[in-house]
């Protein structure tokens, strides 16, 4: 029955849904002598987690506090930058007298590009009209090539020529 519940355990323990009385459950059970020999292969798990758990650092770890301060300096510094950065902008940033100056030169800007737009319209305008003379001019010259033949054919008939 126990070898039964140790492999329920293992099973919740490799679906990472064992709580924490049954992980000590199963660390006490594999750090017995008498594990089943089809479960020999999890014992060296369970004595590496209880020695890693022993181990311990005993080195002393060096400060450089003299890094640190410069560091601390720059982003303060950086952080000083920032806050004039988004702050300043916004006391100093154009009058009203300034923004109805920039509306007005907009609104007069808006104004001559739209006398530019009538005059392109009417120029487009008159361009068709040069285009119907045009179509109406080789018309003519087209007639005019007949009317040549016509009299060529003619004089060869009255024998003019």
């Amino acid at each position: 029955m126990v070898l039964n519940n140790i492999e329920i355990l293992i099973e919740k323990y490799n679906n990472a849904e064992t709580t924490l009385k049954e992980e000590a459950q199963l660390k006490a059970y594999f750090l017995s002598d008498d594990v089943a020999p089809h479960l020999e292969h999890y014992k060296p798990m369970f004595q590496y987690f209880s020695q890693s758990k022993q181990e311990q650092y005993t080195k002393d770890v060096p400060l450089n506090s003299k890094k640190t301060k410069l560091y601390q300096w720059i982003s303060v510094a950086a952080v000083a930058v920032l806050m004039i950065g988004l702050v300043v902008p916004t006391f100093i940033g154009p009058s009203e007298q300034e923004k109805q100056e920039a509306l007005l030169a907009y609104n007069q800007t808006i104004e001559a590009f739209n006398l530019i737009s009538l005059g392109m319209n009417e120029g487009k305008q008159q361009l068709n009209s040069l285009t119907l003379v045009s179509d109406n001019l080789n018309q003519g010259i087209e007639v005019a090539g007949h009317l040549s033949e016509f009299t060529k054919t003619t004089n060869k008939i009255f024998k003019n020529k």
